[in-house]
């Protein structure tokens, strides 16, 4: 017997928030004005880094086609449940977030701010986490899928014995991680990887 559908389903309600983030305009990420609130966001990429050239292509002829990250920005002490938690004030978390992945990505030296575009959408705490999931499970972006670390921090001193992100060795330039311990994989590799990746995951 065929499952009703169900628009209450965590699932469906996940997906209609990650509809509803597809939904927003495309913004410049060099340009992005603070606002506030909790939520889920997307990065584009129109640059020419050769990893990303046809996700680049796509995006320069349709503005906000092909996400290359999607993240979020919780509220602190977001209950599920709570239904005064949509009300209650969060601050710029959202903005904050995507101004930590700005600066990352301006560290970066085969990188350009300006190449960058972002879609964020402001969402109910209590729905982040779920938006978040379902969106990538919707999207598959190369940078949560296969290229991960953007969102990585600085271990701080005595706690450099991990293994550095493939982010950084794909886009060097944080300070912090060359005192990582280096990848077997070079960036070339980890290059080749995400042009297969993405001529077999097109929106």
């Amino acid at each position: 017997m065929t499952k009703h559908f169900d628009p209450l389903d965590y699932d469906n309600l996940g997906a209609s928030i990650a509809r509803a983030l597809d939904e927003r305009p495309v913004e410049s990420l060099a340009k992005l004005e603070r606002f506030d609130g909790a939520g889920i966001y997307a990065l584009y990429y129109t640059g020419e880094h050769p990893a990303y050239r046809l996700l680049a292509d796509e995006n320069m002829s349709n503005a906000g086609a092909w996400a290359l990250y999607i993240g979020k920005a919780d509220a602190e002490n977001a209950r599920k449940g709570d239904p005064e938690q949509a009300n209650k004030p969060v601050g710029a978390k959202l903005f904050n977030r995507i101004g930590k992945h700005r600066a990352s990505i301006g560290a970066a030296t085969n990188l350009d701010v300006s190449d960058f575009q972002v879609r964020a959408l402001a969402v109910a705490p209590t729905w982040v986490p779920l938006a978040e999931v379902v969106a990538i499970r919707m999207h598959n972006p190369a940078w949560n899928v296969i290229v991960d670390g953007l969102g990585n921090h600085d271990p701080g001193a005595g706690r450099y014995k991990g293994l550095r992100p493939r982010w950084d060795t794909l886009h060097p330039g944080r300070a912090w991680a060359p005192k990582l311990n280096e990848r077997s994989e070079t960036a070339a590799d980890i290059e080749q990887d995400v042009v297969q990746y993405l001529n077999t995951h097109r929106p």
